[in-house]
């Protein structure tokens, strides 16, 4: 269950950084749960999805130095990795969008039920991220 487990995470990631957006929600359950970096749980793909496309369209990112690790039941997964990401357009409540790039250590926590996604919670250093595009 750990290996079913740790290639879920990695089509997840691989998913993501293609920006193949229907194979990423598609590993999700229909009633994932998103912890969004300081703010508030969402509830469903449909939520989900609306997500994605407000960060699409604010930012370009891509994922390196993956490192995954899973439970040996396969219920939970972490993810450790670099964001490297260019701010595209303003995202409200947050400094002025000009192309500005920013790297940016972050982690997710997940867990998994029936070899999808239920749960993802994501971290990273929202501080250090303004402090990188505002300067």
């Amino acid at each position: 269950m750990r290996d079913r487990t740790l290639g879920l995470i990695q089509r997840y990631y691989a998913a993501f950084n293609a920006g193949d957006m229907e194979a990423f929600l598609g590993l999700l359950t229909e009633d994932v749960a998103h912890d969004i970096n300081q703010g508030k749980r969402e509830v469903g793909k449909a939520a989900f999805g609306a997500f994605m496309a407000h960060m699409n369209r604010c930012y370009r990112e891509r994922l390196v130095d993956m490192v995954i690790m899973a439970t040996d039941d396969g219920a939970r997964a972490s993810a450790e990795f670099t964001v490297l990401g260019e701010y595209l357009a303003t995202d409200e409540g947050l400094p002025p969008a000009n192309g500005q790039t920013y790297k940016l250590p972050a982690g997710a926590f997940f867990e998994v039920r029936d070899g999808r996604v239920a749960r993802v919670t994501n971290y990273y250093n929202l501080q250090d991220w303004i402090a990188q595009v505002g300067a």
